[in-house]
This record gives C-alpha cells, sequence and structure tokens, in this order.
C-alpha cells in the first residue's frame, strides 16, 4: 500500500471526524434554546354578577428547566414598548413541570367592573420574559394579543 493512500485515508477520517464533531454541537446548540411556544389568551370582560378574567397560558422550554416567566399585558394603542430590563420586575405566571425541560406556566388576572371601565378598548398585547434554571433569557415583545371589549 503506497504512503499517498494512507494519508489520504487519515485526512479522510480527520474530516469527516470533524465534520461529525461539528453537526453534534450544532445539534446541542439546538436543543440547549430557551423557547416559548403555544401561547394564547382569554380576556373575559366582567359582568353585573360577577368579575372578568385575563388569562394567558405558554409552554416554557430549556434543557436546563424553567425558573419563571414574567407577563405584561399592555394596550396596542399606548406608546408602550416594555424591554427587557423593564421586565424584570413584572408580574410572574405560575410554572408548573410538565417534564424535566419544559413548564405550563399560566398568568391569571381578576378584573372587577371597574378596573374593566379603566382599559383601552381594542387590541392589547402580551410580553413575556422566560428564564431558564442555567439563567438563560429569552424575551418575546408580542408573544400573544388579545382584545379588549366592553
Amino acid at each position: 500500500m503506497s504512503k499517498r493512500i494512507i494519508v489520504s485515508s487519515i485526512i479522510g477520517v480527520v474530516v469527516l471526524g470533524g465534520t461529525a464533531a461539528g453537526l453534534a454541537v450544532a445539534s446541542t446548540q439546538t436543543a440547549q434554546k430557551l423557547t416559548v411556544e403555544n401561547a394564547s389568551t382569554r380576556y373575559v370582560p366582567p359582568t353585573d354578577a360577577q368579575a372578568g378574567s385575563l388569562t394567558f397560558t405558554a409552554d416554557v422550554s430549556d434543557d436546563s428547566g424553567v425558573r419563571s416567566l414574567k407577563v405584561l399585558a399592555w394596550p396596542a394603542s399606548s406608546d408602550l414598548d416594555p424591554t427587557e430590563a423593564e421586565m424584570r420586575s413584572v408580574e410572574s405566571a405560575t410554572c408548573r413541570n410538565t417534564s424535566a425541560d419544559t413548564s405550563r406556566c399560566t398568568y391569571n388576572l381578576k378584573v372587577t367592573k371597574a378596573e374593566a371601565a379603566e382599559l383601552a378598548p381594542g387590541a392589547w398585547h402580551i410580553s413575556t420574559l422566560a428564564t431558564a434554571e442555567d439563567g438563560d433569557t429569552k424575551f418575546t415583545p408580542h408573544t400573544s394579543e388579545f382584545t379588549v371589549t366592553r
């Protein structure tokens, strides 16, 4: 066997090994990504008989687990444009593990008739800030939308 064939074979193995290692790293990095999915929002206006409600639900996943999900509802007609830093001081959803790396997070808010009267009618946005157990964060300025009616 010629030395040239052996050297070419070794180079081929190294190149293929490097490519496989690169693919393994890429797939590992994809698996670590913090996500907020399946978001839904429901607004029920209050009646004379009972308070209304705002309910936001989302599935949050990260391979390290989920620490928290901060939630902010705001009217689309406002000039509000929340930032990730501002989201750190808003209320948190309640998160319950559905697996080792996924939690179902729910934010519930009761709305009285007096409070509803002060809400801007029309489109509203939900912004979220998810935090994983390893400290990674994911800020989503428009996670979900809903409509306030009277």
